[in-house]
């Protein structure tokens, strides 16, 4: 008898552990920190002498309302996920969670998200969160299987966090705010279109649209790319020019821009996977050192 409790109750243990990861991986945790540490990056160029608890609070905001998004994305997907190798081990494409459960999940995550948003710093925070959810779960997410239009229109919630973190801080969109979403805007092209590359067999099994060109992985994609990436050094010269941050961080900025823009030449050069891999881990560290580099410049 007591053998059998016992066996039951670490059966019910192991699947509670279970859901509880399977949740966990729904959130896309690492995507969430991201868009959070951008979110913190905004507020604090927006408020230097704040505290590091509204600074986390910020950052709690935006994850939990981007975890919100990327539910709606795996809800909408999940049929498509089961096709790609990337993707079919996520909760959903495995059964692991039901559409249900994921539902749940998302609108409790989105509620609190924008509640902490709207009530703690201020009511346009929570709304241009709400848009930035809208915008990225119900029409980024579909456009992908349209139109290589989506990534424009996925760009927008994506560079959206360092202006929702200014506003959170402040109040008001201001130019600052505008600046900061136009470097997070734009960096967002080559950063997709280089995934795009690299993935481009996963993704034609569910039918993305991805990359910019016919024909895809071609020189005239190459070249999209290396404009946008071009775009990004006068860009990141903006908050200097505006007063925001101080000649040190315009100079990191403008190197790391460099640097960035040589990879796509050698993509140019190439139009191989490797070139566009370079260009992809590029872009992991070029906006989170410029961005450090904006606050410590800042401070």
């Amino acid at each position: 008898m007591y053998t059998q409790q016992k066996s039951d109750t670490l059966l019910h243990a192991s699947t509670m552990a279970t859901k509880a990861s399977a949740y966990f991986q729904l959130l896309k945790f690492r995507l969430s920190l991201t868009v959070a540490f951008s979110s913190a990056i905004g507020f604090i160029l927006g408020y230097p002498n704040t505290h590091w608890y509204d600074i986390l609070l910020v950052m709690l905001g935006g994850m939990l309302v981007t975890g919100s998004a990327n539910i709606i994305n795996q809800i909408l997907e999940k049929d498509l996920d089961k096709l790609m190798k990337r993707t079919s081990k996520r909760p959903l494409p495995t059964g692991q969670l039901s559409v249900t459960e994921a539902a749940v999940f998302c609108v409790m995550l989105g509620l609190a998200g924008l509640a902490l948003l709207g009530f703690y710093f201020n009511a346009l925070t929570a709304a241009l969160s709400l848009l930035s959810l809208v915008l990225y779960g119900f029409v980024y997410t579909p456009l992908k299987r349209m139109n290589p239009i989506c990534v424009f229109v996925g760009a927008i919630p994506g560079g959206m966090p360092p202006l929702i973190g200014w506003v959170a801080a402040t109040g008001a969109i201001e130019i600052e705010a505008i600046i900061l979403f136009g470097i997070q805007f734009f960096w967002q092209f080559p950063h997709f279109w280089a995934i795009a590359w690299v993935l481009d067999d996963d993704y034609k099994k569910a039918g993305f649209k991805m990359l910019p060109m016919a024909g895809g992985k071609n020189l005239k994609t190459a070249i999209q790319i290396m404009i946008y990436t071009l775009v990004l050094i006068p860009l990141s010269l903006l908050p200097l020019q505006f007063g925001m941050t101080g000649a040190t961080s315009a100079m990191v900025a403008v190197v790391c821009g460099v640097l960035f823009l040589a990879q796509t030449f050698y993509l140019m050069r190439t139009c191989s996977k490797k070139a566009a891999m370079s260009i992809m881990f590029g872009s992991f560290l070029y906006l989170p050192i410029v961005q450090i580099a904006f606050v410590l410049d800042k401070i």
